[in-house]
Formats: structure tokens, C-alpha cells, sequence
């Protein structure tokens, strides 16, 4: 008889998601952790005297799932406070910083201000992507197939397929083109889609990324009161209270493995624990080709092609600081925040270099240099939350974006994170670094190390629906693989990365129709 009759390896949210779901369900499931807390990068610590996001800290996707309803999670601590604007958007080149507002006629409002020549444009951009969005947000809600795609469409009545199908087969740079003229209206455009990839916006299929305007217009950026960490706080919460069984700091050796199927895992101590189903929320190549033990034959070709899949580096960094100073932005108009009633400093500033400059990071980051103005997400979280901070002092969070794992000299004692600092203040009205307090980074060598992503990088699907139907690697798509009885879920799998949630609930779901549970 098994141990368990689940056993879920790595508490990310999406592994504390399925887990959650499988326990709710009842089946008996283990959620094993190498960390001694869970969450992952999606948590919250206390460092600097204040509480900080391991990432950033804008949650857009996960309240579009049912998760939050289906687990109770409100019920468990989980409170969002709503960003809007959901992001201050500028180009390094030049031009007036511009909100991006969840009511689309009150961004056009905005623009007419800031860009008065790209209204027209940004409505038909509108038009074209805002149906996409809301396709890929429905088909996301269940584990992806062509009857479910076809069935999406037609509720839809069609509408955003055709963006859907055009869009899949452009780069991300031609359609961001095909709408506006000027850098401050493409460039943000970009930051928060194939930067956020690590790859250049003019890499071909890569067009569905030029849809993070669209995506604040359709769903709404919010912000866990406490931080990104009631997230996991809460799911945690949930998965004991049904009974679940949670052990951290406890690291996987290995997942064994029958002539047939799975068997349950090993765990450091030695230990062997058994159940007829493991669901891995971590690194694929960690779980197909360092903790597979004895798999049957059908799963060859799986360990063959992950073996020739090259394990992508990390380019993302992040600096916390302390600050007892607000920043207040040069290029932007103090009568625009009076006019549309917004206070500037709640959203996140995405600051975005050209097309151009992206492209040429992109390149850079091989030979291990950093762009002279890199891409940052800036934000404050204290200004709506003030439980994150102490009175008198705020949080800063200022994300590097194209910051290679494998920097020039390496990352211990580099000058490009005090470099970042001072170009942001260069962005800003004097005074500002005076009241900067104690920082820290975290670059993707700590990432690697702190929160065991391999190379600082945490393996994500990219693409939409289309390309889940496509996939060479189908278990990144169907949750479960050729090895009878394991499973995977995380940022790796269908419909990627981001705090979302649902592919750890479309993992948990596959599992319990193919086991009646």
C-alpha cells in the first residue's frame, strides 16, 4: 500500500495550486519543498528592516483563474488591493511618461494629453487585441486541446481568433509597428512581453507579446495586501486545512520509477516514500534527467529530446531598497495626474529602451555585457500598501531586465547594480538618492542559488493557445508524461510563467479525471 496518493515536488504556487486542488479533492497528497518556506519566487521576506517581493510584485493573470473562489482563499488571508493605472509607461529616448488604465477610454484620455497622435492607433490596437486577450484568458482556464480550443472560439463567436492566428506568426515588433509611430508608445510594449522572455522583440512568433497593453484593459492589475506572499501564504493554508501534508526543507534525490509507472520519490535523508502519483512543479531537465530513476522504455524519447534541449541562462535582476525619499519622475505632468485623479507613484514606471536597443541587449547578453540603459520595472508597493514598509519609510523594487547569468567578472562585487541606481536617478528630480537607504540584489546567480531555478532561470512556456496545440514537447501541454502516473506542472508548462496559477490547476485537474478522484 502507498505512503500517499500523491506526492507533489516544489511549493511555487503552482505546485501549492495542484497540491491544494488534489487535497481538496481527497486525495491523500504529500507537497515536498527544498526551501524551508514556501512560494518560491512568488513569495515575500523581510530584509532591510521593511518586507519585499522576490519579484515583481503585479499579479494580472491569477485572479482570472477560479482558484481564489474554488479554494477559499479569502477565507485563508488573501486580500488584493487593485493597481490602476496598472503601469506608467516611458521610453528612454524621450517623450512624456503615459498611463496604461484599466477603462480603455480613459488611457485614450490620457494619450491625448501625453501622445495625442497615437490615439488613433492605440484604439485600433485596442480593437484588434482586447478579443485576443479574452480568448487566451478562457482557453488558458482548462488543460488545452483542440476540441476545447475549437469550443472557446465559437462562444467567443469568433472573435480574437483571427488576431490570435496572425499575430502567432509575426514578430512581436512588427505588429507593435503596425500600430504606433513614436518609442514611448512601442517600447513599453515590449518590456513586458519578449524582454520579460529574454529574447528580441523581432524574433519571429513572437508577435501575441505585443498583447500586454491589451491584458490591463481586460483584466486588472492588483497587488496581495502583505505582498506577493499571500499567495502562497494562503494556498498553503488551504492545502493543510484539506488535509494535506506538507514537508520543507527536504530536497527530492530522486523519483522512482516501476517497470510501468512512477513509485514515489526518494528524498535526501534516504528516505523512500511511495505513492502511484508525482507531480513535479520544478525544472523540467532537473526532473527528467537528474531525478528519473529506472523509467520505462516509452519514456526514452522524452529523456532524449529534453537531454538535447540546451538549459536557458538567467536575465533578470532585482534591487530592494529602503528609501525615505518618493521619487518624482522629470517627464511627468503634474497636471495629468490631477486630471484623471491617479496618484503616479502607485503603479508600477516600466522604462524601456528602443526596439533597437533591444535587440542589441538581446545580442549582448552572449558575450555577458549589460545595456547602457537597461529596461526596469520601478515600483513602490508601499504607497498602497504601508504594511509593507515602517512609518517614514518606503520600499523600492527596480527590476533589470536583459542582465545576463553569466556577466563579465561575474556578479559578486559587480558595479551594474549600483550602475542601474544611478541611471534610474538620472529619470528623476534631485534628492531622490539622498534618501536612499540600505539595498540589496538579487541577480540570477542568487536566483540559482536561493531558490534552486538552475542558472537563474525558470524554464516558461511562451506562446498562446496555438502553440500549446502544437508543442514538441507535449507534457509541457498535457500535464502528464509517457511515464505512467507522473505529472508536471509550473512556468514551464501551458500557459506559462507570471504569478497565474493555471497550470498548476489544469495539472490537478487532468490528474483527477484520469483517476476518478
Amino acid at each position: 500500500m502507498s505512503d500517499f496518493g500523491a506526492i507533489v515536488i516544489g511549493a511555487g504556487h503552482n505546485g501549492l495550486v495542484a497540491a491544494a486542488y488534489l487535497a481538496r479533492h481527497g486525495m491523500k497528497t504529500l507537497l515536498v519543498e527544498a526551501r524551508e518556506t514556501v512560494g518560491g519566487c512568488a513569495s515575500s521576506e523581510d530584509v532591510l528592516g521593511v518586507r519585499v517581493n522576490i519579484c515583481n510584485c503585479d499579479h494580472l493573470t491569477f485572479r482570472t483563474t477560479p482558484v481564489i473562489e474554488e479554494l477559499g482563499l479569502g477565507a485563508h488571508g488573501l486580500q488584493y488591493l487593485d493597481v490602476d493605472p496598472g503601469a506608467m509607461n516611458m521610453a528612454w529616448s524621450g517623450g512624456a511618461i503615459w498611463p496604461s488604465f484599466h477603462s480603455l477610454e480613459r488611457t485614450l484620455e490620457g494619450l491625448r494629453m501625453t501622445h495625442p497622435n497615437e490615439v488613433d492607433g492605440y484604439r485600433r490596437y485596442a480593437a484588434a487585441a482586447m478579443p485576443a486577450v479574452r480568448l487566451i484568458l478562457d482557453a488558458a482556464a482548462e488543460p488545452p486541446s483542440a476540441r476545447r480550443l475549437i469550443g472557446k472560439v465559437v462562444q467567443h463567436r469568433g472573435r480574437g481568433a483571427s488576431t490570435l492566428l496572425r499575430w502567432s506568426r509575426m514578430s512581436a515588433a512588427d505588429v507593435i509597428r503596425s500600430f504606433f509611430e513614436t518609442d514611448a508608445l512601442q517600447a513599453p510594449g515590449m518590456v513586458a512581453g519578449p524582454m520579460v522572455w529574454g529574447i528580441s522583440p523581432e524574433t519571429p512568433g513572437t508577435g501575441l507579446g505585443a498583447l500586454s497593453y491589451a491584458m490591463r484593459h481586460v483584466s486588472t492589475v492588483g497587488r496581495p495586501i502583505g505582498g506577493s506572499g499571500m499567495v502562497p501564504i494562503s494556498l498553503q493554508s488551504a492545502f493543510l486545512a484539506s488535509g494535506g501534508t506538507l514537508r520543507a526543507s527536504t530536497r527530492v534525490t530522486a523519483i522512482n520509477c516501476t517497470s510501468t509507472g512512477v513509485a514515489g520519490i526518494t528524498v535526501d535523508d534516504g528516505t523512500e516514500i511511495t505513492a502511484p502519483i508525482v507531480v513535479s512543479a520544478c525544472d523540467p531537465h532537473s526532473t527528467f534527467l537528474s531525478w528519473l530513476r529506472n523509467p520505462p522504455a516509452g519514456a526514452g524519447p522524452l529523456i532524449e529530446r529534453w537531454q538535447a534541449t540546451p538549459h536557458a541562462e538567467g536575465y533578470e535582476s532585482k534591487i530592494d531598497a529602503a528609501m525615505t525619499v518618493l521619487p518624482v519622475y522629470k517627464r511627468l505632468d503634474p497636471k495629468l495626474a490631477t486630471q484623471l485623479d491617479f496618484d503616479p507613484l502607485a503603479a508600477t514606471t516600466y522604462v524601456a529602451p528602443s526596439i533597437g536597443d533591444m535587440v542589441r541587449g538581446a545580442s549582448m547578453m552572449k558575450s555577458g555585457t549589460v545595456l547602457d540603459r537597461p529596461a526596469f520595472f520601478a515600483n513602490i508597493p508601499t504607497v498602497l500598501d504601508p504594511s509593507m514598509g515602517t512609518p517614514g519609510t518606503h520600499v523600492l523594487s527596480l527590476e533589470a531586465l536583459y542582465t545576463p547569468y553569466g556577466v563579465q567578472g561575474g556578479w559578486t562585487g559587480s558595479a551594474e547594480p549600483q550602475r542601474w541606481i544611478d541611471q534610474y536617478a538620472t529619470l528623476l528630480e534631485p534628492g531622490w538618492k539622498e534618501g536612499l537607504g540600505q539595498w540589496r540584489v538579487m541577480t540570477p546567480d542568487r536566483y540559482e542559488g536561493e531558490f534552486n531555478l538552475p542558472k537563474g532561470h525558470a524554464t516558461s512556456f511562451a506562446g498562446g493557445p496555438l502553440a500549446a496545440l502544437h508543442s514538441k514537447s507535449p507534457e509541457l501541454t498535457r500535464y502528464r508524461t509517457p511515464v505512467d502516473g507522473l505529472y508536471i506542472t509550473g512556468a514551464a508548462t501551458f500557459p506559462g510563467a507570471g504569478v497565474w496559477g493555471a497550470s498548476g490547476r489544469n495539472c490537478a485537474l487532468t490528474i483527477l479525471a484520469r483517476h476518478n478522484a
